[in-house]
């Protein structure tokens, strides 16, 4: 889906800039004459037959090469995509290619492909639809040819998978998630003007009160006896104490992805209080290599 999306938005915007044409030459029997008389055909084929000049000429068109396949990328990914944006987009897409003729995938011309300065922007959506149509795939060895890559930020991915999934967890329970709510600031200025906006990662509330502040983070947790730390950053304590004292809330939690280092199963590590408050700052580990019971797991981790 991701593919998908990223080859009808790109093809959305080039179309939207204008179809490629070209002139292509075509022979036909006229009762004018049009471009030029093909003398041969005139005085051989249709010496009977004074009524119709065969005539040559160059007409442009945008049923070319390029456009057929973008055609057929389109006919194949509108039986395969299942995002209602992709849909909407790829039904949007047929409708422009339309008059482009129908041609299979396995007789597509590549070869009478022309790329130059005017068209090409094209290059990376017809390389896209030589990888979605099947005739060459990206392999991560060796080679000359060009590829594509998807980049994900994980502290984003993270953040937004433990928050969906715990809101499933707590469905029931009578608490809500924010994720990247909260919003009050660190200042104020003399005119009370907010300075230094905080943004939590995960909210967990009853009403309106703040019952626990979970923090992701998507760094590799230590489990060695000589670090009582267990790797975890100075600054993302400080940004936790900060959390509890601006929501006034007495359970922080900073929650790491497991991994095979940590010689224990995952959950909460360690549970340290703030020092000359109330608050306490748990850390605890979650796997997401395993998907089952997911919400259960993440749910026995915030000790709802």
């Amino acid at each position: 889906e991701i593919l998908i999306r990223l080859f009808s938005a790109k093809l959305v915007d080039a179309v939207r800039q204008g179809m490629p044409r070209r002139y292509v030459e075509h022979a036909d029997d006229l009762p004018v004459l049009r471009g030029r008389l093909d003398v041969t055909r005139q005085f051989t084929i249709l010496a009977a037959e004074p009524s119709r000049l065969a005539c040559r000429y160059d007409s442009l068109t945008a049923d070319i090469a390029l456009n057929r396949i973008m055609k057929a990328a389109v006919a194949r990914l509108v039986r395969i995509a299942r995002t209602a944006d992709n849909q909407r987009r790829l039904r949007e897409l047929a409708f422009a290619y339309a008059d482009i003729a129908d041609v299979p995938i396995s007789v597509l011309r590549w070869d009478e492909v022309g790329l130059d300065r005017t068209n090409s922007r094209w290059r990376e959506l017809l390389n896209l639809a030589r990888l979605l149509l099947g005739e060459r795939f990206q392999t991560t060895s060796a080679g000359c040819s060009d590829g594509f890559s998807l980049l994900f930020e994980m502290n984003t991915l993270f953040e937004e998978y433990v928050a969906r999934m715990l809101k499933r967890a707590l469905v029931d329970t009578g608490l809500r998630v924010v994720s990247q709510g909260g919003r009050l600031y660190c200042l104020e200025t003399e005119d009370r003007r907010g300075l230094f906006q905080t943004r939590p990662d995960i909210l967990v509330k009853r009403g309106d009160e703040v019952v626990q502040i979970i923090d992701t983070k998507w760094k590799r947790i230590a489990d060695r006896i000589d670090d009582a730390r267990q790797g975890v950053s100075q600054s993302d304590v400080y940004q936790m104490m900060a959390y509890g004292q601006l929501y006034k809330c007495d359970r922080l939690t900073l929650l790491y992805p497991h991994h095979a280092a940590v010689k224990n199963s995952e959950g909460v590590h360690a549970v340290h209080q703030v020092t000359g408050c109330s608050n306490w700052l748990q850390t605890a580990t979650i796997d997401i290599g395993r998907s089952e019971m997911f919400s259960e797991r993440l749910r026995a981790i915030t000790d709802f």
